[in-house]
């Protein structure tokens, strides 16, 4: 078999003159990236004006989420650096890329977990993968902090959290992509902010392509937290962010400055949604566009479909980068994560089935009437 059929795919085989890599670099890759960037009709239309909204769909990354981009960077140069082994500390889509690509590199994984505190569906993937799983009695803030103690304590391991620049290097790519595929940058990209490394990573993919003349333009960023886990919109750490979007139940993300800066220089805001909001986007997108997400995903949806309501608020900080979205112009909503990562706030959700019916024709025919 040639070579380059199972070399040439992958964040890193496509993306490599923009990220830190040499020919000295060990690629451990799964085909990461080149997710689909898919038209949203019905949230299009609820927009108006013209517009245009598309979803960049990460949950179609090989664990299901955007931690793989980033991911495959840091455990290739980690491998390069002589690592034996990484730690992280996870709500669950961390630990489960780490976990993957740790076993594709033949390397250990250390995994922190907040007890109780994450979804099952990626709690399995960091158990198969066969990770080392460690539950603390605190929140992700904790285990973060643990984390970066044993980094400082020169234990031999990589830290694979988003502390670590070269996953915001691999998640930079994801910009590339849509530029590549609408043919130049959106006017507005939304998207769920927890840790914030993923805005501070699509904002600096956005400025280095127009840098080179790649686009025409920048976007305006514009992340949604959580109201319960919400530290950038209120401008201070929250101690016990509570939200049932597990994914971005961050109370003081390690990527803020960055975040930050990427929303005051685009001219974007962050925001907040309610939890209700969150599962009602979750559900709006599975039933009007097909694409189901995990609830954090749902964020920046659920922030779209907040200020083209009826009784949108006037007051929100999202609502000035929305306006300024010209006529026909161009929307991304990032989602984060696939829905099988958490079905069971679904399975909660959900009318019960109905009694089964009788294996006959009869029966089928007047349930379809």
């Amino acid at each position: 078999m040639d070579r380059k059929f199972y070399n040439d795919r992958g964040v890193i085989a496509r993306w490599r003159e923009f990220l830190p890599v040499t020919d000295a670099t060990p690629v451990i890759s799964l085909n990461e990236g080149s997710t689909p960037l898919i038209y949203a009709p019905r949230l299009s239309a609820l927009v108006g004006r013209g517009c245009r909204v598309f979803i960049k769909h990460e949950g179609l990354n090989p664990t299901g989420s955007f931690k793989d981009r980033g991911m495959t960077v840091a455990l290739s140069k980690a491998v390069e650096a002589g690592a034996r082994a990484v730690i992280c500390a996870s709500t669950g889509n961390t630990s489960a890329a780490a976990a993957a690509y740790a076993a594709r590199a033949g390397i250990g994984c250390y995994v922190l977990l907040p007890a109780g505190k994450i979804a099952l569906g990626k709690l399995t993937q960091g158990i198969v993968h066969g990770a080392k799983i460690v539950t603390i009695d605190g929140n992700f803030d904790d285990a973060l902090r643990l984390v970066r103690e044993a980094a400082d304590s020169g234990a031999p391991v990589a830290v694979v959290n988003s502390i670590n620049p070269h996953r915001i290097e691999g998640q930079k790519t994801g910009s590339f992509e849509i530029i590549e595929d609408l043919g130049d940058a959106p006017d507005a990209h939304f998207l769920p902010v927890g840790n914030a490394g993923n805005i501070s990573a699509y904002w600096r993919g956005y400025t280095e392509w127009h840098a080179l003349g790649r686009s025409g333009r920048l976007p305006r960023m514009v992340g949604f937290q959580a109201a319960g886990a919400a530290p950038l919109y209120h401008g201070h750490p929250v101690g016990a962010p509570e939200t049932l979007a597990s994914a971005i139940r961050i109370g003081n993300p390690a990527s803020w400055g960055m975040a930050m800066e990427a929303v005051e220089k685009s001219g974007g805001a962050i925001d907040v949604v309610t939890d209700e909001e969150i599962l009602a986007a979750q559900r709006w997108l599975a039933v009007n566009e097909g694409i189901f997400v995990e609830p954090a995903s749902a964020a920046g949806v659920a922030g779209l479909l907040k200020y083209t309501a009826a009784d949108a608020p006037e007051d929100g900080r999202a609502l000035g980068p929305l306006r300024a979205v010209p006529e026909d112009g161009v929307i991304v909503c990032t989602v984060t994560g696939h829905g099988l990562k958490d079905p069971d706030i679904i399975l909660r959700q959900s009318v019960p089935l109905a009694p089964p019916i009788q294996p006959t024709r009869e029966a089928i025919l007047a349930l379809l009437r």
